[in-house]
């Protein structure tokens, strides 16, 4: 692609939900322009959204800001989510036992791209 000028980037860590669930979010976003992915997040009945347009805000401002990028001419390049660590919790079964709760953490990290439109 010799279309493409600079990357920015944005990260969220410890995001208090399942990757798998994450990953439906980001799905949505990946390769669009980022006020189609913002309208998106917006919109969307998931929990996690809210957090994922945050990163995704902050992505934008660190492209405008940091790196001199257009915002006009951004892109969602890349959207990906990584397991961060499990909290691992006890609830009290019957006789005696323990069921075993587990409660997940992801990572995201959010690349977007300058292209001329």
């Amino acid at each position: 692609m010799s279309d493409l000028k600079q990357m920015a980037h944005a990260k969220a860590n410890a995001l208090r939900s399942s990757p798998q669930k994450i990953n439906l979010v980001l799905q949505m976003i990946r390769g669009r322009h980022v006020t189609e992915a913002v309208n998106l997040l917006n919109n969307s009945q998931k929990r996690i959204s809210n957090e994922i347009r945050k990163v995704l805000m902050s992505a934008i401002a660190n492209a405008e800001n940091n790196h001199n990028m257009d915002i006009d001419n951004l892109f969602v390049q890349e959207a990906i989510v990584g397991k961060a660590f499990v909290m691992k919790r006890m609830r009290a079964r019957a006789r005696g036992r323990g069921g075993r709760i587990l409660k997940p953490f992801s990572n995201v990290h959010i690349k977007l791209v300058e292209k001329e439109v």
